[in-house]
């Protein structure tokens, strides 16, 4: 008998970290390599933020917190929500995490009974069917494809219900396609939701800030007031402030499931950083100023990046709405050969094809259960991002 429980045997490491950790190696071994695999802001988090974590280790503030976060922290996150989506929650209502994956994760373990079904649509970021696994679910990915803006449709939304799905889980803006729900989109999954009570949904908004153009953000529970007890919204500092590293996400939903949650923190992790907290707190009540610049200079590398990838043969790439990935569609580059022979088949090979040759660090669509697509962050410089996409279009002009 192997020392690895059954159910974590079907767990497989994060497509997107094991890119990355390849790019690392290459790069150690003296490769240029240009890493575009990561979802992780190149900007440095603003010095106030910094600031206020140095000033909680001066004052201190490097013990033992409450398990659901402290109380200063916990009351600008219901400042946030009001502030920003019209949601009034209480203090019990609250929970921070080490990041909203950890969030995630929490209220998957204490809700999920074996056999519960669990939907989502894909493309779906990577690590929510193993989530669902390790809670003892069924992961029930739904396709939406490109032509419904990679959107789940109220009609496919339907025939996935069943007497057994327990959630739905929603990321808008995406990742991986940086799909974008509208407020009307939300009302039409509503009138569906209204039929199953039993199906609660799960909110991921980590992406929430940023938006490009007119796109509004709308979250479920603010366009739907009437499902609120059945909401579990999900956010975080990581993206919007550029914090990821200080692992501090945040959920808000119905009192029950908050405390199950809070629960279960205290017996694994029992909080994240003090000093984080204090930091997450400065994000979230100081300046916001800042926010904006991040967007349009993301907006900048979205237009430059999709425009480039459209002139690739056999490349096709949609303009997302949000966050910041593309996510082009590589069909055209299938079934064609590399100068050394080797047949290009799926997104894997086209990404190792890119990485070994081009130097450039990408994520095959299949981690985020949608081929043949791959996913590009153009959270990085604009030199970089125009050096890669040079490199990807000499690279693929080489395919025959």
């Amino acid at each position: 008998m192997g020392i690895v429980a059954k159910q974590f045997l079907s767990v497989k490491p994060s497509l997107t970290k094991a890119m990355t950790q390849r790019a690392s190696i290459l790069r150690e071994q003296g490769r240029d390599i240009i890493t575009l695999s990561q979802g992780e802001p190149d900007f440095p988090t603003p010095v106030s933020i910094c600031e206020a974590g140095i000033e909680a280790i001066r004052a201190g503030n490097t013990r033992y917190t409450a398990v659901a976060g402290i109380e200063p922290l916990r009351e600008a996150i219901i400042e946030k929500f009001s502030r920003d989506n019209d949601l009034n929650f209480s203090a019990d209502q609250i929970s921070v995490g080490c990041g909203a994956k950890q969030v995630l994760f929490n209220a998957l373990m204490v809700s999920l009974n074996p056999g519960d079904e669990v939907i989502f649509p894909t493309p779906c970021w990577v690590s929510y069917p193993d989530m669902v696994h390790l809670a003892g679910g069924i992961p029930v990915p739904v396709s939406c494809p490109p032509n419904t803006g990679f959107k789940m449709t109220p009609d496919v939304l339907e025939a996935a219900v069943t007497n057994k799905t327990k959630w739905l889980m929603l990321n808008s803006p995406s990742n991986p396609t940086g799909a974008v729900y509208s407020r009307d989109e939300l009302n039409a999954l509503a009138v569906v939701l209204r039929k199953y009570p039993n199906v609660w949904v799960l909110s991921d908004d980590i992406y929430e800030k940023l938006v490009y153009g007119d796109v509004e953000f709308s979250t479920l529970a603010q366009v739907a007031p009437d499902l609120r007890d059945r909401i579990l919204t999900v956010n975080g500092v990581s993206k919007a402030y550029a914090m990821t590293g200080w692992r501090v996400g945040y959920g808000a939903g119905p009192g029950q499931l908050i405390k199950a949650m809070n629960t279960l923190q205290g017996q694994t992790t029992s909080h994240t950083s003090s000093i984080s907290q204090y930091a997450a707190l400065e994000a979230l009540k100081g300046a916001q100023d800042f926010i904006a610049a991040f967007q349009s200079t993301y907006q900048f590398r979205r237009d430059l990046v999709v425009d480039r990838l459209n002139r690739i043969e056999g490349m096709s790439c949609h303009r997302p709405d949000g966050a910041f990935y593309v996510f082009p569609d590589c069909s055209g580059l299938m079934n064609k050969q590399t100068p050394q022979g080797k047949l290009i088949k799926t997104d894997s090979d086209l990404t190792m094809y890119l990485l070994e040759e081009a130097g450039v660090a990408t994520v095959p669509g299949s981690g985020f259960l949608a081929s043949p697509f791959i996913r590009i962050s153009y959270a990085t410089s604009t030199t970089d991002i125009e050096r890669a996409c040079d490199r990807i279009s000499s690279t693929c002009s080489l395919l025959k």
